[in-house]
């Protein structure tokens, strides 16, 4: 049986890309690729677009289409209020499972 690491990245990927959208203003694209270069080497536009429409129906990130240099105008993505403190919830409870992942996995200890 082969492991869906699917199903684990795509509850990680709303808080993922909240937090690059944190850190300015940016483009769906520009994310995508932030994304792949930091180890999210399988995710797709198909899956990173609902994500970002479903964080602006929440409320937790806004939109706005700016002109682009290279061409035609662009839908730029900022944080909201909402959308920090949710962050600051998904960092928090990240932490504690990854620290509990890593004192099961990597604690030395034979669990079977």
């Amino acid at each position: 049986m082969e492991f869906d690491k699917s199903q684990l990245m795509r509850g990680t990927l709303e808080g993922c890309i909240l937090k690059v959208i944190s850190g300015n203003t940016t483009y769906g694209y520009e994310i995508l690729e932030y994304l792949k270069s930091h180890g999210f080497s399988d995710i797709a536009e198909g899956t990173l677009y609902p994500l970002l429409l479903r964080l602006e129906k929440q409320g937790n990130i806004n939109s706005e289409l700016l002109p682009s240099p290279l061409g035609p105008r662009r839908k730029y993505f900022s944080i909201t209020d909402k959308g920090r403190e949710y962050l600051r919830e998904f960092e928090n409870c990240w932490r504690t499972v990854a620290d509990s992942v890593s004192r099961i996995i990597g604690g030395g200890e034979n669990n079977e």
